[in-house]
């Protein structure tokens, strides 16, 4: 595996498990990293942003796993090696499948065109889908697409971490009278995702607003579409997220 050849060579040149992640994370930046990794010749071996997308659990590098390992961005072009669980269980949904009758009174021809997610999560929301789940008829699409954060901290354990102006993106998010509904989709079924897709555009959001900010996990798989709720106990611990509630609907459309 390409990623944990060049992770271990990183690892071994900057004497990163020597550090004690008890008291803080290790700090790399883009530069290191392709430093390290700069006579390698395949890209998947020395692109940083191919080294640093880590989305789930079995995307980490051999040394993360083996070493409770997990990454983080804190600034563009700055990371934190930051020991503990980085990611969240997607639980399987086993509740009855729910007939959901579109609130449209035609039927969207469009949607069946390609099988994307964005696409999917447009139907849902076009349908009223997300209205209902969320029991908000007020809610319009008003955020897409990448944004940077401003500074904020958080903890996992007792390590603190420090963040500037990150690269985000939700796939969409929604506002009402009283809530912002931030929603990160995926097309195909998940296991687990890393905290920090929910966690950082939660924190952001959070910032911006007084209204109450909801997280949604969204996958379409085959017909059916699925809807998990999460939440933070605790908006500066990233490990206090929680399952609020979970769905799963077939949407009808009208003839």
């Amino acid at each position: 595996m390409a990623n944990s050849i060049s992770w271990k060579k990183i690892f071994d040149d900057y004497k990163i498990l020597s550090h004690n992640f008890s008291v803080e994370p290790f700090t790399i930046t883009a530069k290191q990293i392709k430093r390290a990794c700069q006579n390698f010749k395949k890209t998947g071996e020395k692109e940083v942003r191919i080294l640093c997308k880590q989305d789930s659990r079995n995307d980490r590098p051999q040394v993360f796993i083996d070493n409770d390992l997990f990454l983080l961005p804190i600034k563009n072009g700055i990371y934190n090696i930051v020991k503990g669980e980085g990611y969240v269980d997607i639980p399987e949904i086993t509740t009855p499948i729910v007939p959901y009758l579109s609130k449209l009174d035609f039927k969207l021809e469009t949607s069946e065109i390609g099988n994307s997610e964005m696409q999917h999560l447009d139907f849902a929301y076009a349908s009223s889908l997300i209205r209902t789940f969320m029991n908000d008829q007020s809610l319009v699409l008003t955020i897409r697409g990448r944004k940077y954060t401003p500074p904020f901290s958080f903890y996992v354990k007792k390590q603190l971490i420090r963040t500037i102006s990150v690269q985000t993106e939700v796939d969409a998010g929604f506002e009402g009278k009283n809530n912002i509904v931030l929603v990160e989709a995926k097309n195909s079924k998940t296991s687990n995702t890393i905290i920090r897709q929910l966690f950082y555009p939660y924190k952001q959001w959070k910032k911006y607003t007084k209204k109450d900010v909801s997280l949604l996990f969204f996958e379409k798989r085959g017909s059916i579409f699925y809807i998990w709720q999460y939440g933070f106990k605790d908006e500066n611990n990233y490990n206090s997220i929680t399952l609020l509630k979970s769905a799963r609907y077939s949407i009808i459309s009208p003839k």
